[in-house]
């Protein structure tokens, strides 16, 4: 029901193997797409996927710093250059959309489209469409963080061929119009109401994407019936008792942890700190998690792409299908 793609996954700044912050979010139902954060150069990502700027509903900041929202007066810019017309949501914090304002105006850009803000911190609920909520949660940092939550309702019916059976309806003519929604006449002249012999399926799947944050308990009513979190792991526990509480974030033993609580069934982590990126650091990092964790556990690449499917399994798609260019 999701797909994921992760365009960065460093924090504060990038390096050689690992943009900063931001992630693609689709619904799998059309060529849509979300974006949660737009660190720095987080366009010249999108060079390497088949995303579009053009398919682009929404962009959702989760907090004012620059790893997570350099990259925006770039993107809204060539989105313009390249013909974008229709409406662009930005979910973000009121001091973003004065940035931008400001940078439109001192570098004499005029959008295309309408670029539509709603303030984080104007609801709970910042998005509904047919079928998606979206919705924010409070998070603790230095600077005033949000998580998203994403949830995603799809109904469908089919036909009930228990209940017809039951009915003495055998299968024929009669089955096949009301697979098509058509009411059907028996034999005997008596009609076969459509609406009376459906079944209604209903999948439904949660993702918690959260900004920077150094309390993950702050999730819990976020998370309660979940599939998939997605949070910060910038440190381990030993190296966040060393640079003390001035970063305010939080270490992989404790998203774990919090995650092993709530009874998470996957979780990947991201936004770590380059100390981390050679491979030794990155299976210090997975060895934490994995002491505190025993559910669906991944640590995000750049260009990692997962899938979330209706039943909640989550499975990282092979290299190249997430389009990687390596």
């Amino acid at each position: 029901m999701f797909k994921l793609t992760f365009l960065g996954t460093s924090s504060g700044v990038p390096t050689r193997y690992r943009n900063v912050t931001s992630l693609a979010l689709q619904t799998m139902h059309n060529r849509d797409w979300w974006m949660i954060d737009c660190g720095e150069a987080t366009q010249h990502r999108l060079q390497r996927l088949p995303l579009s700027v053009h398919d682009l509903v929404g962009i959702c900041i989760t907090h004012v710093h620059g790893d997570h929202s350099y990259g925006l007066p770039g993107l809204l810019a060539s989105a313009s250059m390249t013909g974008r017309k229709k409406p662009l949501l930005l979910i973000a914090p009121a001091a973003i959309k004065a940035w931008i304002d400001a940078t439109l105006l001192h570098t004499e850009l005029f959008l295309t489209y309408p670029l539509i803000h709603i303030d984080v911190d104007s609801a709970p609920v910042v998005h509904e469409e047919a079928g998606l909520t979206v919705s924010r949660h409070a998070l603790s940092h230095r600077a005033p963080s949000v998580a998203y939550r994403f949830t995603l309702e799809t109904s469908r019916w089919k036909l009930d061929k228990a209940a017809l059976q039951a009915a003495g309806v055998p299968p024929g003519p009669a089955w096949g119009a009301l697979q098509a929604g058509q009411d059907a006449l028996r034999d005997d002249g008596s009609v076969l109401s459509a609406a009376a012999f459906r079944q209604t399926e209903t999948q439904r799947a949660t993702v918690v994407i959260g900004g920077d944050n150094d309390t993950p308990a702050l999730l819990a009513d976020a998370c309660a019936d979940a599939q998939l979190l997605v949070h910060e792991a910038t440190y381990t526990e030993a190296m966040l008792q060393k640079v003390g509480p001035g970063p305010t974030h939080s270490s992989v033993q404790r998203v774990a942890q919090f995650a092993a609580a709530v009874r998470l069934p996957n979780l990947i982590l991201t936004h770590f700190s380059a100390r981390y990126h050679n491979a030794d650091g990155m299976a210090e990092l997975e060895e934490e998690a994995r002491r505190h964790y025993s559910g669906e556990l991944f640590l995000a690449r750049d260009f990692d792409s997962y899938e979330l499917d209706a039943a909640g399994v989550l499975t990282r798609l092979p290299a190249k299908s997430s389009l990687s260019g390596d």
